[in-house]
């Protein structure tokens, strides 16, 4: 047989099983809770594995390791402010998060949350926090598509925008019908296979060139430019302002949607301790192994790829059996279908529960609050997928870019409101308006200051923005008093 058909058929038999625990999950679904926060029922490791899946997205296995293979060991300041952000935000934010929002009338959104964490009279704030999620994470679902369009033009020579709508068909199918059930038990199987591949590709090569400290000597040898912290692979040493801008992609935890709803649906808030602990060493071993794909696979791979994030397929496809290669190969789908399944149900419900229960349905019954969930999902998805098939799009600026707005608009104001009894409802809308707004105008300049990343500006100004508005403004007494209450 082919190696092409048994590359096939292992990725078959993948789709096959996603879609059974899809199917699993649908029997167990009967209301808002179940679809969009899976009861909050999650177990510990769970949640943790779901949140690390959701996150991780094609760049762990493409990105992250094609960073590392064209600027080395200077692109290791991404992931340890990654590592740091991951870290830091379970520690502070997924205890509380998980009680207050669930004291606050089982709120299963953030926009939901906010909504009621400062008894707001109208819908403003939830609705301009339904807007930021939609905003930034149509793109985000559409730049997963477009990796998932390329892995399998790449691996099977199909035609890229039937690989697109293929693609989409499977991550539209099981968040269809299974809801956060379904997008979170298979994010475990998603993230386990992931780890395996970022485990094992590593092994291999380092096994393959004699061992580490065989494999750390070529490598100063063949590339001694990419073996410097605090120097690009010209020899220039690095900017604070470069270093700034790596370490400031940790502070986008405190503001993604998708991630935060792995904190509220924590089965219990003593559970939060031991999903901290495994977020925590699985994203770590993820990010020392994407590096080390990165750096030695310039060990594997003789000739100079014009494409650095193309080399953890390289390796792949040269050390293993077509069926091994298969799995492992697969392991990218899930990368790229654990990120865009949560991101599509997180869209879904800021437009069924805060924007057409807020302005439409406040009628509406709870079984036809998961039929608008799941109409949500079919209708984001196909705008995803039409900004998908312009296949010249630049997938890493699009992700930075939703990944800072995000970070930006959300991260400081729910930061603050758990930690700040006095913070008031004007003083939340400032934060998200400006915060957003920051990242899209920052992102139109260049040149000395502007520079730096776009979500560390995004965050002062919003943070700042937060406790100037909410120090003119008077927050009820009443919220005040209920903070301090729930949280203490």
């Amino acid at each position: 047989m082919p190696a092409s058909w048994l590359v096939a058929l292992t990725f078959i038999a993948y789709l096959a099983l996603i879609l059974v625990i899809g199917v699993y999950a649908y029997l167990r679904t009967r209301n808002a809770s179940d679809y969009f926060l899976g009861g909050r029922s999650l177990p510990p490791a769970v949640a943790a594995l779901s949140a690390g899946a959701s996150d991780m997205s094609g760049w762990l296995l493409m990105g992250l390791p094609g960073a590392a293979y064209a600027a080395g060991l200077s692109a290791g300041w991404i992931a340890i402010g990654l590592f740091t952000g991951i870290v830091v935000s379970w520690i502070t934010m997924a205890r509380r998060l998980r009680i207050y929002s669930y004291e606050l009338d089982d709120a299963l959104t953030i926009p939901a949350y906010l909504h009621r964490r400062f008894n707001m009279g109208h819908p403003y704030l939830r609705t301009v926090c339904a807007i930021f999620i939609l905003l930034f994470f149509l793109f985000y679902v559409a730049s997963g598509l477009i990796a998932g369009g390329k892995l399998f033009e790449t691996v099977f020579d199909w035609d890229y925008r039937w690989a697109v709508v293929i693609g989409a068909a499977a991550v539209i199918s099981y968040t269809l019908f299974g809801g956060f059930l379904a997008v979170s038990w298979t994010d475990v199987f998603q993230g386990l296979l992931m780890s395996l591949a970022l485990v094992i590709v590593p092994v291999m090569v380092i096994q393959d060139v004699g061992g580490f400290g065989a494999g750390w000597d070529k490598l100063h040898e063949k590339v001694p430019e990419l073996m410097y912290w605090m120097s690009d692979n010209t020899g220039q040493a690095l900017g604070v302002v470069a270093i700034l801008s790596s370490l400031a992609w940790g502070l986008g935890y405190f503001g993604q949607p998708h991630i935060l709803a792995r904190f509220m649906a924590v089965r219990h808030p003593r559970d939060v301790p031991v999903a901290a602990s495994v977020a925590a060493v699985w994203s770590l071993f993820g990010f020392i192994g994407a590096l080390s794909v990165g750096l030695f696979g310039h060990l594997e791979i003789q000739q100079t790829l014009p494409d650095g994030e193309r080399i953890f397929m390289e390796l792949v496809e040269t050390l293993f059996h077509p069926v091994v290669a298969g799995v492992l190969l697969a392991a990218i789908l899930s990368a790229i279908m654990s990120t865009a399944d949560s991101q599509l149900l997180v869209s879904s419900a800021a437009l069924a529960e805060d924007i057409y229960h807020v302005w439409f349905g406040r009628e509406t019954s709870p079984e036809a609050m998961v039929k608008v969930g799941r109409w949500a999902v079919v209708a984001l998805s196909l705008v995803a997928v039409w900004v998908a098939m312009d296949r010249d799009s630049k997938v890493l600026d699009v992700v930075a870019y939703a990944w800072a707005g995000l970070g930006a608009a959300f991260g400081p104001v729910l930061l603050i409101s758990l930690f700040w009894s006095r913070m008031s409802g004007s003083g939340a809308i400032a934060g998200v308006v400006v915060g957003g707004l920051t990242v899209v105008v920052w992102r139109q300049l260049s040149g000395g200051i502007f520079e730096i990343y776009e979500l560390l500006p995004g965050f002062i100004f919003s943070a700042a923005a937060i406790v100037i508005v909410s120090a003119v403004t008077k927050c009820p007494a009443a919220v005040v008093s209920r903070h301090r209450e729930v949280l203490g």
